[in-house]
């Protein structure tokens, strides 16, 4: 590791959630107004992610008074106060630059189940005490 990655590994957050392209998320980010400083929501879908490290980056869209708006965040900028994930999205692309183009309904991502723990899917081979109280 030379001197230049170990400068990009101090200046990366510790706690990043975990969050995919297509899926809502809720952006609390820093606003200074003046000397004041508050946090602004902003809610939308990724549709894009790039960078590593400390440059890494994501785009966020949302639909606002019927017009389409897009901002890009750094995942580790102190402006970035934290991240939600409000539902996950279902997509079989890498980037979702294709929601510009649609509209209304069409413009929504499909919702991906979620999976809890380990097991996975049951097996559809009967067990033996199955097979025994079937030929019995």
């Amino acid at each position: 590791m030379n001197q230049l990655e170990r400068i990009q590994r101090s200046l990366t957050k510790k706690s990043v959630p975990q969050f995919e392209i297509g899926d809502t998320v809720k952006v609390h980010v820093k606003v200074v107004e003046g000397e004041k400083e508050r946090i602004q929501v902003y809610e939308g879908t990724v549709i894009a992610r790039k960078g590593s490290l400390n440059t890494e980056m994501f785009t966020v869209r949302k639909i606002s008074y019927g017009v389409g708006v897009e901002r890009i965040f750094p995942v580790h900028s102190p402006i970035v106060a934290k991240i939600d994930v409000v539902r996950q999205g279902r997509v079989r692309r890498a980037k979702l630059y294709y929601l510009r183009g649609k509209k209304g309904k069409f413009a929504k991502v499909e919702e991906r189940d979620f999976v809890g723990g380990g097991e996975g899917k049951p097996s559809t081979q009967p067990t033996a005490s199955e097979e025994a109280t079937a030929t019995a």
